[in-house]
């Protein structure tokens, strides 16, 4: 008996610059894995982004958000534009949907592909991946600036499991200007990033994780999180084994040894700052996917910009908007179908010779070329 079709409808905000190119090649290779497990897929496309803010003074309106609820996942190509303020896109859709639909897993693997150059050298392979807490810490957008040494702040918000309500008065003695920003980690916060960073491991076969924090300049803050975080271990994954590692020395042994570590557990801040650091080291943006997971709605993208100067050109690789796809589809519980694009995107990169890769790799190879070579291997 043959399995029972399954379809599947995703969001899709293309947004700015190269973002419609390599959304486009996602799109391409996701559809040609899904048949590996009978599956299908209907993209509902958004306008939102740089060109849609400027033409109509609108960012993400409320009835676009209650209709993207409904999908079965998101993908998200590129936002920023230099014609708009830094800010006002990226809070505006990006925090918005994840705040909106709780997604309080970044995950962001971290992985040395055949032929793709590494800023310094390998002993083995880069294989590991951030899982960084992504709702709370110093991105809950809580805060101020005064210019005459005097701040009150109305504290207000709301998350899937948690709402805000507060104030904070701030008063120097000389009136200085200065900013105040609030940061918050909960217990509830850094359990369930915690069960989700051992569930990863488990995965992944492996009984360690590595506590990412610093504790010793901001004790109430990490030194919660470490605390939770060690307790929440070993009362629920007693067989898993922790380290902690303040994020500055982390940063030093991930660049002499970059594949040393597996699965790296962090708030917010730090797992935004290592995650790009290990994209680095693994080869560079271009190959760089991330998830934005929840009980809910979870969003996928490529984690470059929207690279504007080379929009349009062909130039650009579409290479991480692909494993974006794929990490969607193991989300969806299409393992084989991910798999098959992991493989394709691996030999692809293996067989091609060097006027076939994108230009970002030395080759010659345009964008809408890529996502060809890799559609044709799976």
């Amino acid at each position: 008996m043959s399995e029972r079709a399954r379809k599947f409808t995703v969001a899709v905000i293309p947004g700015d610059g190269i973002g419609p190119e390599v959304i486009a090649e996602a799109k391409k290779a996701v559809e040609a894995a899904a048949s590996i497990e009978n599956a299908s897929f209907e993209w509902a496309e958004y306008p939102f982004g740089a060109s849609h803010y400027l033409e109509t003074g609108e960012v993400l309106p409320g009835s676009a958000i209650s209709e993207i609820g409904k999908a079965s996942a998101m993908l998200l190509g590129a936002i920023g534009d230099p014609a708009v303020k830094p800010g006002i896109l990226e809070r505006g859709i990006l925090l918005t949907l994840r705040f909106v639909f709780d997604q309080y897993v970044n995950l962001r693997p971290a992985l040395s592909l055949p032929n793709v150059p590494t800023p310094v050298p390998l002993d083995g392979k880069i294989d590991s991946v951030v899982v960084r807490e992504n709702t709370e810490d110093l991105y809950m957008g809580l805060g101020g600036v005064t210019r005459d040494g005097k701040l009150k702040v109305q504290l207000e918000l709301e998350r899937g499991s948690y709402n805000l309500r507060g104030d904070i008065a701030v008063e120097l003695s000389r009136e200085i200007p200065f900013a105040a920003q609030v940061a918050l980690n909960t217990q509830t916060g850094v359990e369930r990033i915690t069960r989700f960073a051992c569930e990863t491991a488990a995965k992944r076969g492996e009984s360690r994780i590595t506590i990412v924090t610093k504790s010793n300049a901001a004790p109430a803050l990490y030194g919660f999180f470490e605390d939770i975080a060690r307790e929440t271990i070993s009362s629920e994954y007693p067989d898993m084994l922790s380290e902690t590692v303040n994020v500055d020395a982390l940063c030093y042994h991930l660049v002499r040894k970059p594949d040393a570590y597996g699965v790296l557990l962090c708030p917010n801040l730090f797992g935004d700052i290592v995650s790009d650091l290990q994209a680095g080291l693994a080869g560079g943006m271009g190959t760089a996917a991330g998830g934005n997971i929840g009980d809910g709605l979870s969003m996928f993208e490529p984690v470059h910009g929207s690279a504007p100067d080379i929009a349009g050109t062909g130039r650009a690789n579409p290479i991480a908007a692909i494993l974006a796809g794929a990490m969607m589809m193991r989300h969806m519980n299409l393992e084989k179908s991910a798999q098959a694009i992991g493989r394709a995107v691996s030999d692809y990169l293996a067989s091609s010779p060097k006027m076939a890769m994108p230009f970002e790799f030395s080759g010659e190879a345009s964008c809408a070329q890529v996502g060809d070579a890799v559609a044709a291997k799976i």
